[in-house]
């Protein structure tokens, strides 16, 4: 694991936040890659078009570490990353969404990974998450100046997405009437039952490929963030997809995870460490991060600046050729989209297997 300094390879920039910004605050705290990213994708799950294209793929059964691998990676890309690695990683995504395309299983009509309200969902579902898992079980709410910049910045990251960021809301208010919106569109269809169950066993996850003697230590581990996770969902949302878990769980958990996330953070090193149990690809994304390592140009960007700089399209015109015959192929000749966007995807977001 690259966690010593002479080893770790520096980003080329600071990307779009850098050091100081509240985004580094939060996304760099070890609630991110744990209970949030957990939190964030079982409830994306309540989306239809956003399960059906889920379903439809069966990656998160085939390859659920490895999906949880890439889908933290690309996030702590956009947060940590230099910014032609960004552009890179977004521009890639659009043709790996490429792909996700077919019939809604229920009420009929179609969906697209890459639509802009899809897009919409998956960003603020990752941001509230993100900012939901901090405060429940890290240092506590955000100041106010700090909580204008998050969003401010969920509106920038969203630039690599196919949404349009003027949709991002930019206070608590306006994110709460976003998910108010959503409420009626939400659906505990049986595949999203299926898919919020399934993504809760974070010991799919953890487990793989670890030595025996860890194992104990790993599961305890895992269901306590199932069960830190479990108790950041809102009743309704329980009750709807058929997960229990008790209301004493649900306070004796937030002590429990609060003292044992503080003390990981302590240690950068050992930050690392569990990182590279749950995401291995993501490791060299944040280590110069954790240990300091200073980027080739000291240097902040806009997307603007970096798509200008690095030649790339904004993703939502981005491959809309790829995108027309993906189309032409799935709806007009009954063939399967190609995997050409997915196979390139592995030099950019890590292995598929």
């Amino acid at each position: 694991m690259p966690t010593r300094r002479s080893t770790v390879e520096p980003h080329e920039d600071y990307g779009f936040f850098g050091p100081g910004s509240v985004v580094w605050k939060v996304w760099g705290y070890p609630t991110a890659p744990t209970v949030a990213l957990q939190r964030a994708v079982v409830v994306e799950e309540l989306d239809p078009p956003l399960v059906a294209a889920v379903h439809g793929t069966q990656d998160i059964y085939r390859r659920p570490r490895t999906r949880y691998d890439r889908t933290l990676r690309y996030f702590s890309m956009v947060a940590f990353a230099g910014s032609r690695d960004v552009c890179k990683a977004a521009d890639i995504l659009v043709k790996v969404h490429s792909k996700a395309i077919g019939k809604l299983p229920y009420g009929g009509g179609t969906y697209d990974a890459n639509d802009p309200d899809s897009q919409l969902w998956i960003q603020l579902t990752g941001w509230h998450s993100i900012l939901y898992a901090y405060e429940k079980y890290g240092p506590g709410k955000l100041s106010a100046d700090e909580e204008k910049e998050y969003w401010e910045s969920c509106a920038v990251a969203a630039e690599f997405q196919t949404c349009p960021p003027g949709d991002i809301p930019r206070d608590r208010a306006g994110v709460r009437a976003y998910f108010e919106l959503m409420r009626p569109r939400m659906s505990a269809s049986p595949i999203a039952k299926q898919a919020m169950h399934h993504l809760l066993r974070t010991e799919l996850v953890l487990l793989p490929g670890m030595p025996w003697w860890e194992k104990p230590g790993a599961l305890i581990a895992a269901r306590a963030i199932r069960a830190a996770t479990i108790a950041t969902l809102p009743r309704w949302m329980r009750r709807t997809a058929g997960i229990r878990q008790s209301r004493l769980t649900d306070v004796l958990i937030v002590p429990v995870m609060k003292a044992g996330f503080a003390l990981l953070h302590l240690s950068p090193r050992a930050e690392l460490a569990i990182l590279e149990k749950l995401s291995p690809s993501t490791v060299p994304v944040v280590a110069p991060v954790k240990l300091g390592i200073p980027p080739r140009t000291d240097e902040v960007l806009t997307p603007a600046e970096a798509r200008t700089r690095h030649g790339y399209e904004k993703p939502a015109e981005a491959h809309l050729d790829l995108r027309a015959r993906q189309a032409a192929r799935l709806f007009g000749e009954g063939k399967e989209p190609s995997d050409e966007g997915l196979i390139e995807s592995q030099y950019i977001l890590g292995r598929l297997t």
